[in-house]
């Protein structure tokens, strides 16, 4: 066998952490339409939902929090606990993301979530296979991040449509960046010896990845989903 065929075990080691990234957050994605397919077929949920906005906002809470102890505190869980943490928030947004299905008609819902998906893997392979170090894009997406909730804020008081679609176009670029930056930070991510610490890192990246196509996948229909009539 040519000797250079053969991949390191570091190679190994990295390729199947990837692995483990990428089953979590295909897991998560699942578990999110999974939910909120089930909303959809039971409208009259939805509708009490959008109606009380003490329910609504508390779900959105709870995300919050459960986004804010995986990301901060995930090593001091166990793995199983950081997976039905995971799990959890993956099923919640499930439930609040399903008031979608009242705005934008499913024929459109699901060719933008597959036109997401397209973009997701084109960027998420190039953050991947570069050699060029992607931190500085990493940042000025987070700058950009941070200036779009803000300006996303002020408008929702001020209601102005040309703020809406700048926001939504840079929205896009954001998260077209973050998941090529954030997926070349999850390569670089400490492989651990201990299978319940990989685990967890491995859960923790899947939930960076997860975050990207969401919100990729809400700024694409806000661009290209068609409204119900």
């Amino acid at each position: 066998m040519n000797d250079s065929t053969v991949l390191s075990p570091a190679v190994i080691e990295e390729r199947s952490f990837i692995s483990q990234v990428y089953g979590w957050m295909t897991l998560g994605l699942a578990m999110t339409g999974l939910v909120s397919l089930y909303m959809a077929a039971h409208t009259g949920l939805i509708v009490e939902l959008s109606a009380s906005k003490i329910l609504l906002f508390g779900m959105m809470g709870i995300e919050l929090v459960l986004v804010f102890a995986l990301a901060g505190w995930a090593q001091k869980m166990s793995a199983s606990e950081a997976a039905a943490a995971f799990l959890g928030y993956a099923g919640l947004t499930g439930v609040t993301i399903s008031t979608i299905f009242l705005v934008y008609t499913r024929a459109s819902i699901a060719s933008t979530f597959f036109l997401t998906a397209a973009t997701f893997g084109v960027m998420s392979l190039y953050g991947y296979t570069t050699k060029t170090d992607l931190t500085t894009i990493g940042n000025i997406c987070f700058m950009g991040l941070i200036g779009v909730i803000l300006a996303s804020l002020v408008n929702f008081f001020f209601k102005s449509s040309a703020v809406y679609w700048v926001t939504t176009y840079i929205g896009i670029l954001v998260f077209v960046g973050l998941t090529a930056y954030d997926t070349q930070k999850i390569k670089e991510m400490n492989v651990f010896d201990d299978p319940e610490a990989e685990k967890k890192e491995a859960i923790v990246g899947a939930l960076t990845l997860y975050l990207d196509f969401i919100n990729l996948f809400l700024e694409l229909l806000q661009l290209f989903g068609k409204r119900e009539d």
